[in-house]
């Protein structure tokens, strides 16, 4: 007689994470960094969408419709990261989409922020969006030990930190993941998910491009 108790692994409530590289990144990077600053230059206020500007410190950021324009290298790096999206979409979801159901991912808000030393965004979240993205344009020091700028992202499980004890060490220690900018790196989220922008102590600029989409079926 077998005794032995099966015991079924079920993983609920995940929270999806991707990364990866912007096509054509090394093309496109002078090219949308000529077309991040020639805007930059025409600011007058800072936080130039006038969201939470308490909540963004030594940084700039335009108005919500950065992948808007009518440039070239603008426009393919929105339909690159379309695609991206519509493929980050289609592959959580397909278990859940009707077999003939076809969808396109549309990019509704987008934006850059230019970081300088000191600079930092507070947590926050993105709403009436279903996938959000960060692209970094250009990391600047990130990667120099000490001079931060890392994108930090908090779980979404309010309670998992009420006990700490060696059976909730899966939970992950401080109960955030942090991102280390890369060049041409690409993140993409949920938009319920709380992150912040760390202060980056950096001597050259960070600049990302962010944005918010919806996926639309038809």
């Amino acid at each position: 007689m077998n005794n032995t108790t099966t015991i079924e692994a079920l993983q609920v409530w995940t929270t999806p994470l991707f990364v990866t590289q912007m096509p054509d990144h090394d093309f496109l990077k002078e090219a949308l960094l000529a077309a991040v600053y020639e805007q930059k230059a025409r600011q007058t206020i800072a936080i130039e969408s006038r969201i939470a500007p308490k909540a963004k410190h030594a940084l700039h950021e335009s108005t919500l419709d950065f992948l808007d324009s009518a440039d070239a290298n603008v426009m393919e790096a929105k339909r690159a990261l379309e695609e991206i999206l519509l493929e980050v979409a289609a592959s959580v979801n397909q278990a859940f989409w009707p077999e003939d159901m076809e969808a396109d991912a549309h990019i509704i808000e987008s934006w850059y922020h230019v970081t300088q030393k000191g600079g930092y965004h507070d947590a926050h979240s993105h709403p009436n969006c279903s996938w959000c993205g960060i692209y970094y344009l250009e990391p600047g020091d990130a990667h120099i030990e000490g001079k931060g700028g890392l994108n930090r992202f908090y779980d979404p499980r309010v309670n998992a930190e009420h006990y700490a004890d060696p059976g909730t060490a899966y939970l992950g220690g401080h109960g955030v993941w942090d991102f280390t900018p890369t060049d041409g790196q690409i993140i993409i989220f949920p938009s319920y998910l709380k992150h912040s922008a760390l202060p980056y102590f950096g001597d050259k600029d960070r600049v990302v491009i962010a944005f918010n989409s919806i996926i639309e079926a038809y």
